[in-house]
């Protein structure tokens, strides 16, 4: 039996039933769709949202500006695809990920919570993205040994206390020659910890993508690291 319009277009969480909206991206003759439980496209939705109680335990699965703009960098880089090994950190909602995979990429998409692996799934199905796995994994507790291409991650550096943890993982799991993928709304937190990886010797190189339209578009950088 097939679930009803209804039931595809909802989620059911510990917090109540969310709607889920729509969102279509399109590059080079390409289209992906996917559901998510709302758009955070300018600073003041993102205030917003998070003022609402209601909505803190869907955060993982609403469309992040960054989500966007990384998911466009990476449809218009398919070469760098095709054919690669990827991990994508805090996947939410999945997007660069499967745009990743319908470039001909072997995309591990990861995270901690199950709600946002689940609609993964739903959004990997939706797009007929079959190179996809889907692990929960937390970055404290990290036992993945696997050395990818490329590493991806939508706005995952707004927190100090995961930035030793994402550290470990981008040294010890991206392949020789790889480059991790960050995309960011340049928030100061991540800018620091941008700066520490310079540093200490990785190389840092930035595209910067407009996210929305109206009075807030939204500026986000997708940084290229390299050691």
């Amino acid at each position: 039996m097939q679930p009803s319009t209804d039931q595809q277009r909802s989620l059911a969480t510990t917090a109540g039933q969310f709607p889920l909206e729509e969102f279509r991206l399109s590059l080079g003759g390409r289209r992906w769709t996917i559901l998510h439980t709302g758009a955070v496209l300018s600073f003041w939705d993102e205030q917003r949202f998070l003022s609402e109680q209601r909505n803190r335990r869907a955060y993982g699965v609403a469309l992040w500006p960054a989500a966007i703009a990384l998911a466009y960098e990476v449809a218009s880089r398919p070469a760098d695809f095709a054919g690669a090994h990827v991990l994508e950190l805090g996947a939410g909602t999945g997007l660069p990920g499967i745009v990743a995979a319908s470039l001909g990429a072997r995309v591990v998409q990861t995270d901690r919570q199950e709600l946002a692996l689940s609609v993964c799934r739903r959004n990997g199905a939706r797009n007929e993205a079959s190179a996809i796995e889907y692990r929960l994994a937390d970055w404290a507790h990290w036992g993945d040994a696997a050395r990818y291409d490329l590493i991806l991650g939508a706005d995952i550096l707004y927190g100090e206390a995961a930035h030793a943890h994402l550290r470990r993982i981008f040294e010890s799991n991206l392949a020789p020659g790889g480059r991790v993928l960050l995309s960011d709304p340049f928030r100061s937190m991540s800018l620091r910890l941008l700066e520490a990886l310079e540093a200490d010797g990785w190389t840092v190189a930035m595209s910067k993508w407009s996210v929305g339209e109206g009075k807030g578009p939204r500026p986000i950088g997708v940084f290229e690291l390299r050691r």
